[in-house]
């Protein structure tokens, strides 16, 4: 990051690279109340009707999704200034939204660290092929990757094997911290959840938290996903690789209605979270509309946001996503020049 615009950018959102007490702790009593009253709610609903039930359990994800924003800040260390503070709120808010604090920590900063970079892929993103790299892949990685990438598999079965199985077991070659706190935070977890089946019955628990976890996790991932999958992204190889410039123009600011924005803990405004992680949620908003350069991120409304699922590969000669209908006809050329690695990441047949 040499570019001396571009430190002067990131410099310039450091005045809101600190926490506020009294408006974290106000920001859990507006999440975690509300969450566990609605949550009572859909479970005395039950005897009245499951539409309501159901009614309730709506409103109770988007509270869900507001913990997880909580959560996503104490693994940065921004919402207490104190480490053991944010250590102890990010396993709280770990096991209500079902997410191992250390692991997801760790990974987290990977991805922040290497967003963006086709030579730094596979840790804490999601999995994105070039163009170049699926017409040289397998048909057995070319099925695999088509299967990934399909919208029905990503957000409808995808939730359910991420949130319920990939975090329930540590990553390969994690630290012995790292893997403690998965064990506990399971345990803890198994724990909450006998806890709940043993007070209301393990029916009524299912009822009411099946819909609950489910469309949460649906919300989760497509947050990560529409905010970093729009068509004039950014990628580049490590050596043209900017930080700034990955922040910025590889992180969308998804324009949301004012409640679901408040909802969303503000993790819209994404190109700033990712110039500067240390800038809590509740100062998003306020330092994107202090620093005009951010006003130049793409924006991306709701209706524009479903245009994403069309986009599945990533085209390096036109600097941008694309359809496998897009390139269709490349896709048919053979290609020797390279091959693909497990990374997704080409090199040069030797």
């Amino acid at each position: 990051m040499s570019d001396p615009k571009q430190m002067q950018l990131k410099k310039s959102v450091a005045p809101y690279e600190h926490s506020e007490l009294n408006v974290s702790i106000r920001q859990l009593f507006n999440t975690l109340l509300p969450l566990v009253a609605l949550w009572y709610a859909a479970y005395w609903s039950l005897s009245i009707s499951y539409w309501l039930t159901l009614a309730f359990g709506v409103a109770t994800s988007f509270f869900v999704i507001r913990a997880f924003i909580i959560f996503h800040d104490c693994c940065h260390g921004s919402f207490f200034k104190s480490k053991r503070a944010n250590d102890i709120m990010g396993i709280i808010t770990g096991v209500l939204t079902l997410v191992p604090y250390q692991q997801w920590k760790n990974s987290h900063a990977i991805h922040h660290a290497t967003s963006s970079n086709l030579d730094k892929r596979g840790v804490g993103d999601l999995w994105i092929l070039t163009v170049e790299e699926y017409a040289a892949s397998s048909w057995k990685q070319k099925l695999a990757y088509r299967i990934y990438r399909n919208p029905f598999i990503m957000f409808g079965i995808g939730p359910i094997y991420v949130f319920l199985f990939q975090y329930r077991f540590n990553r390969k070659g994690a630290r012995r911290k790292e893997r403690m706190n998965t064990y506990l935070m399971n345990a803890l977890i198994v724990a909450v959840y006998a806890l709940m089946c043993w007070a209301i019955g393990w029916q009524a628990f299912l009822l009411v938290q099946g819909p609950i976890f489910y469309l949460s996790g649906v919300l989760g991932v497509w947050l990560f996903y529409v905010q970093h999958q729009f068509e004039d992204s950014y990628f580049e190889h490590e050596e043209e690789w900017s930080y700034v410039k990955a922040a910025v123009d590889g992180s969308s600011y998804y324009k949301l209605p004012k409640l679901f924005q408040w909802l969303t803990g503000n993790i819209g405004f994404h190109h700033v979270h990712h110039l500067s992680p240390k800038v809590p949620n509740y100062y998003l908003e306020t330092a994107h509309d202090a620093v005009p350069p951010l006003h130049k991120a793409t924006t991306i409304t709701i209706r524009q946001s479903f245009e994403s699922l069309k986009f599945r590969l990533w085209d390096e000669e036109g600097k941008r996503f694309v359809s496998f209908r897009a390139v269709k006809d490349r896709l048919r050329r053979p290609s020797s020049t390279s091959r693909v690695t497990p990374s997704g990441n080409p090199r040069k047949a030797s």
